[in-house]
């Protein structure tokens, strides 16, 4: 397991995905919005009425689109988790990689190749700054060396102890 808790694998694909759905229609929500607010005729009831049309136009097609990249994530990262036996982020970098290759692939080789590039640097830079706060938030929680003062200083006074002067 990751050392945040996670779903095991087969019920984790769903998890992601509807995540990802939920990111996808929440972010398209607010694009939408304000796009159809823009592009909608003058008017403050007719800008209102465009931008709910928009959002509930486009929102859904927008969640759908995160949904199937979520969920083919997510299913290639628990085969790849199952072939490798570790959870390590090299899982996480791959799966992105692959993922956007796969998505890419209506497009030809030199696109599937581009977009696996994409994706997999994307996943380590993301990895990589998960794996950065990890380090940095675990300082904190260091346990520090006690201080002992030293029985034979305390008590005396400068000019009987040489080490003050």
């Amino acid at each position: 397991m990751d050392e945040y808790s996670r779903e095991p694998c087969p019920w984790r694909i769903l998890d992601d995905s509807g995540g990802a759905f939920l990111m996808g229609a929440i972010g398209g929500g607010i694009f939408h919005s304000i796009k159809g607010f823009r592009n909608a005729p003058v008017g403050f009831n007719r800008k209102m009425l465009g931008s709910l049309a928009a959002i509930k136009e486009r929102s859904p097609i927008v969640g759908g689109s995160f949904a199937v990249w979520g969920g083919m994530f997510s299913t290639i990262d628990c085969s790849l988790v199952y072939l490798r036996q570790k959870e390590d982020p090299w899982n996480s970098i791959m799966s992105g990689a692959i993922t956007g290759g796969i998505l890419a692939a209506r497009n030809g080789v030199p696109a599937m190749a581009g977009s696996a590039l994409v994706g997999g640097v994307l996943l380590a830079l993301i990895e990589g700054i998960g794996i950065m706060f990890t380090r940095i938030s675990s300082e904190q929680f260091k346990p520090q060396q006690p201080i002992f003062e030293d029985p034979s200083i305390l008590g005396q006074s400068q000019a009987q102890n040489p080490t003050y002067q």
